[in-house]
């Protein structure tokens, strides 16, 4: 039988288990990527692992997301950063160099190689023929220190891209497409594998914009082919010498098969609140546009923005919207001003903003009130961008370039002729802002600001486990939802006391109180439990609130496991039904908890009401070894 892409890969990197879809396996991981939300955490975990350098081939410690300095508080926490990395053997890409993905994609991305990334959206690697994986912060401290990365083996899902695509369609009209196909909790416990004749029309940035999105999936990961496109992308990098052609075997066996034919799909728009809330643009063109966002990991690359310069050249921006344009990095901001493009995005009314995420986690840009807001990043969830009530509609470059001149939702096919921008044969590669660590790492100190507070660390797992429902949610909630973004509180993320006071506050402005209040307490939710960001806080706020457990109808795989690496039980019903009959305010008793989670005979009886519900987890023994010790760290310190 041939091998698909993904499994020539974990085969190559496989530590233990077998390749049998839901079996746990462990993955040797070649590289790993942090940025400055994430990694503050991510590396005083390391610290806490005990071992003096990173073990990884490559690991690279960004700075991308808490840019917009108001207090010390960012800072200082870059201050840190950069201290953790020149001690423990990373390199430091500086504020100002760019997104994560989309400098890891130019700089070191390797075709066949792991990458492991505390951001949901490390599978932009995939582009380059990677498996690349979103993961908490802790799972990537501890495979810094070396320690295999634990994931349940993946289905292969092959999406066969056919024909070429239509005039005006894009990259992100194909990921919406599968994202309309299958919905955000479409690609859980699955990897999107894209083949077929239509992979060659798509470039390296193409294939990223699309390996990228397959986060909303819910994906463990999307990988596109390593072919000739990968070739001239390295080679315009300065890079051929990472080249690895990577294809599948022609009698590849997969797990499903999904079939899309390019040269019929027309340029689309995910409407709010939910990235597969796509319909046609045609369908609701002439809406009014307040404000149109053009950046995020997800579109910001040279390709991506050179058509929005064609678009906008000669041009003005409508008088009542708002255009700001975020590059991805300073490569591409840099040849921007080489060619004359950023001279032509300026001309026409654009506010170009630093190579960072900004507007796509909350940061600066929020629209006016109850505004419409066309943005080309990958989420639009309720309140993400900061205010409340605007609209966030996920679209194209081309489909945002054309509203923010006419001031309504445009399809982009009444521009004319399409624009065909080829990738550069050459790049102007400067990486003098990713800084190499030093030699002498054993004399250096960690530099600790004021609001960088200890590691909350969870108790091993009680025999008991007793609290009332401070929680009652129901499907899709997301880690927004748990632990906001935006400035002031994204500022708080090395101080895990001060944050955990935000949880849930767009849900219930008093959970955090209560819960304290309560001396902590369990959460009832519905399906799809924490999709989103891979946000560790999601789960370190409820640990430090006193939260015991949390019984949903499903949950998303990185906060799942977020949730074991801090010793919060994850639990499902066995039988949905149940989930109607709790109500706020019940008490829920697990008696004989430890015996329970090893037999996976998990009773739950809800003391208020009388009554007793079958639950059940989906835990592998290491996990369950997890939870009985009290998380991840103290169960890896003794194995490393």
């Amino acid at each position: 039988m041939g091998q698909n892409m993904t499994r020539k890969i974990i085969a190559a990197h496989l530590v233990e288990g077998e390749m049998m879809p839901g079996k746990e396996i462990a993955l040797r991981i070649d590289q790993t990527l942090t940025q400055d939300a994430t990694g503050t955490m991510a590396y005083l975990e390391f610290e806490a692992i005990g071992i003096p350098a990173v073990r990884t081939e490559l690991s690279v410690s960004y700075v991308d997301h808490n840019t917009l300095q108001v207090g010390f508080e960012n800072a200082d926490d870059h201050k840190f950063l950069q201290s953790a990395a020149a001690k423990f053997g990373a390199r430091f890409s500086r504020m100002g160099n760019g997104i994560c993905h989309q400098v890891h994609l130019e700089r070191f991305g390797v075709p066949g190689k792991t990458l492991l990334g505390s951001d949901s959206h490390t599978p932009t690697g995939g582009g380059l023929g990677m498996l690349a994986i979103g993961a908490g912060g802790l799972d990537v401290a501890t495979a810094m220190a070396g320690y295999p990365f634990y994931v349940k083996m993946p289905q292969i899902i092959n999406i066969r891209l056919h024909g070429k695509p239509a005039p005006w369609v894009a990259a992100k009209d194909i990921i919406l497409e599968v994202l309309r196909l299958l919905t955000v909790k479409g690609g859980v416990s699955k990897v999107m594998e894209y083949t077929g004749d239509g992979v060659a029309f798509l470039s390296v940035p193409d294939r990223a914009t699309i390996t990228n999105m397959g986060a909303e999936l819910g994906a463990t990961s999307s990988i596109f082919p390593s072919d000739a496109v990968t070739a001239k992308f390295l080679a315009a990098q300065d890079r051929s010498s990472d080249f690895v052609e990577l294809l599948p075997d022609l009698d590849a066996r997969y797990d499903e098969v999904i079939d899309i034919q390019l040269n019929e799909l027309e340029p689309l728009i995910a409407l709010p609140h939910m990235p597969d809330n796509v319909v046609k643009i045609a369908d609701v063109a002439g809406r009014k546009v307040d404000q149109v966002f053009i950046g995020s990991c997800t579109n910001s690359s040279y390709t991506d923005l050179m058509r929005v310069a064609a678009i906008l050249k000669g041009k003005t921006v409508h008088p009542q919207v708002s255009l700001v344009i975020a590059p991805g990095s300073r490569q591409v901001l840099v040849s921007l001003a080489a060619n004359g493009a950023l001279t032509d995005l300026v001309a026409a009314g654009a506010r170009i903003l630093e190579c960072a995420c900004g507007p796509c986690v909350g940061v600066g840009q929020s629209p006016c009130s109850a505004g419409v807001s066309l943005r080309t990043c990958n989420r639009n969830f309720e309140g993400r961008s900061g205010t409340v009530d605007a609209q966030i509609c996920l679209v194209s470059c081309e489909a945002a370039a054309a509203a923010a001149l006419t001031g309504v939702i445009t399809d982009p096919r009444d521009l004319g002729e399409p624009i065909d921008v080829p990738v550069p044969k050459k790049f102007p590669v400067d990486d003098r802002m990713i800084i190499v660590p030093p030699d002498n790492r054993e004399e250096l100190e960690l530099v600790m600001g004021p609001n960088i507070k200890p590691l909350p660390v969870a108790s091993p797992m009680p025999g008991e486990i007793k609290g009332e429902v401070l929680l009652k949610v129901g499907d899709n909630i997301t880690t927004d939802h748990i632990m906001p973004a935006g400035a002031s509180i994204m500022a708080l993320r090395s101080n895990i006391p001060a944050i955990s006071m935000h949880a849930f506050e767009r849900v219930d402005a008093t959970f955090a109180e209560r819960a304290l209040a309560a001396g902590g307490g369990i959460i009832v939710c519905g399906l799809n439990y924490g999709q989103g960001s891979s946000r560790e806080h999601a789960a370190l706020a409820p640990l430090y609130l006193g939260i015991k457990a949390v019984i949903a109808k499903s949950f998303a795989r990185i906060h799942m496991q977020n949730l074991v690496n801090f010793g919060l039980l994850p639990l499902t019903f066995d039988n949905e039904e149940d989930y109607d009959t709790i109500e706020p305010g019940d008490m829920l008793l697990i008696d004989d908890a430890r015996q329970c989670l090893a037999a996976n005979t998990v009773q739950v009886r809800n003391v208020t009401r009388d009554k007793l519900y079958l639950v059940k987890h989906s835990l592998s023994d290491r996990q369950i070894e997890i939870m009985l010790a009290g998380g991840l760290l103290k169960y890896v310190k003794d194995k490393v």
